[in-house]
């Protein structure tokens, strides 16, 4: 991912899943597919370490592959023959040993997995940043004064601080989800042509055993070649989280209007043709998110059904979508950290705008239950963050 598109995705996260990442995680499963072989004894270890050897060192044409691709159905036959090259250059008999008694969708899904792991690992530092962020306005505020607004209108006060709690709550509970469904989607991929392993003989279970291990990746029970809920939860996890910053970017753009002017962002937005104006450009970043992240998490959820023991049409091309989603998520993320990190409060337009309503400024409507819940918040927050990322 390049150039303009870069206006709405996140860089890392973007490089995380770059074709250059995304075949360089292929060759990896080929790499500890072969070392992973050579230890059960069904490749020579010669053959193993020319393998290892030409995929460490290996380089693609990512777009000749993209090309050649559509002609033969799967993007592993021209990436095999790509560096089935590249390991004929080192040893001509290791050549032969390369990606045996594995299947296209097994390169492709674990490469996917690989690289989901590299993005989901930025995002959820992405998130705990904004946690964090959170966190500090809620207990730097929790007596400043606010409205409530219910249905765009003023309603009762409250303190921005628990505003900021209801904010870091939700916030908490996505990033449970997320790594939860991150934890079981960190799968490998390997049952062969037909996922029953057929390939091989009764070390198949060991083999599968030191290739996860090898990849640092979960050992599946049962190949997962025509079952993609994890995919599909993980999807589904992305764009409740990108909503999550899209709910904070809605609110602090509606704090940020003129005639409320409650708070704004640390860098707002110019305009082209009007000077005067500062818009929330942050808050933009993270709404523009939040509207397209459900659309990508639908096409994953609409490829739960795949035909058989292979889909046709459904996994061949759920990297991108992924790719997409997880960058969109991201984007959101940051964007939101940053106006959340650097978000100014203007307490005394927030007691304005109570006496415009007619509601009291003195902190005291349900001041010792909102307490109580920040620090509920904080509390749970603290225990989350505290927790590593699987």
């Amino acid at each position: 991912m390049a150039g303009l598109e870069l206006a709405f995705a996140d860089e890392a996260c973007a490089l995380a899943f770059s074709d250059e990442r995304f075949l360089a995680a292929m060759a990896r499963f080929e790499s500890a597919l072969a070392v992973a072989s050579a230890r059960c004894g069904r490749v020579p270890a010669a053959h193993a370490e020319a393998i290892a050897k030409a995929c460490e060192q290996a380089r693609f044409d990512a777009a000749k592959i993209g090309r050649e691709s559509r002609g033969a159905g799967s993007m592993a036959i021209p990436f095999l023959q790509a560096l089935k090259a590249q390991v004929r250059a080192i040893s001509a008999e290791a050549a032969e040993s390369l990606h045996a008694g594995a299947t296209s969708q097994d390169a492709i899904d674990t490469a996917l997995v690989l690289c989901l792991r590299e993005a989901a690992r930025r995002i959820d530092a992405l998130a705990l940043r904004l946690g964090r962020a959170l966190a500090r306005l809620a207990g730097d505020h929790r007596e400043t004064a606010m409205a409530a607004r219910t249905l765009l209108q003023p309603a009762l006060q409250i303190s921005f601080g628990y505003k900021a709690a209801v904010w870091l709550s939700l916030v908490e509970r996505c990033l449970q989800g997320f790594r939860r469904a991150s934890d079981e989607a960190f799968v490998l991929q390997f049952g062969g042509p037909a996922g029953t392993l057929s390939s091989f003989d009764a070390d198949a279970d060991e083999l599968a055993a030191q290739l996860a291990a090898d990849l640092s990746l979960n050992a599946a029970p049962i190949p997962w070649h025509s079952a993609r809920d994890g995919v599909a939860r993980v999807g589904a996890e992305l764009a409740i989280l990108a909503g999550a910053a899209g709910k904070i970017g809605r609110d602090v753009s509606l704090l940020m209007q003129s005639e409320v002017a409650e708070a704004s962002e640390p860098s707002p937005g110019g305009s082209s043709s009007m000077p005067h104006k500062r818009n929330p450009a942050g808050s933009m970043l993270a709404l523009e998110a939040a509207h397209r992240a459900p659309g990508l998490a639908a096409t994953l959820l609409s490829e739960l059904s795949p035909e058989h023991e292979r889909g046709l049409g459904q996994w061949q091309s759920q990297w991108l979508t992924l790719r997409e989603l997880a960058c969109a998520c991201a984007s959101g993320l940051a964007s939101i950290a940053e106006v959340v990190e650097g978000l100014k409060v203007d307490a005394a337009a927030m007691r304005t705008n109570l006496a415009r309503a007619h509601l009291p400024a003195d902190g005291s409507q349900g001041a010792d239950a909102s307490a109580a819940m920040i620090d509920r918040v904080l509390a749970r927050w603290a225990a989350t963050s505290a927790r590593a990322f699987p």
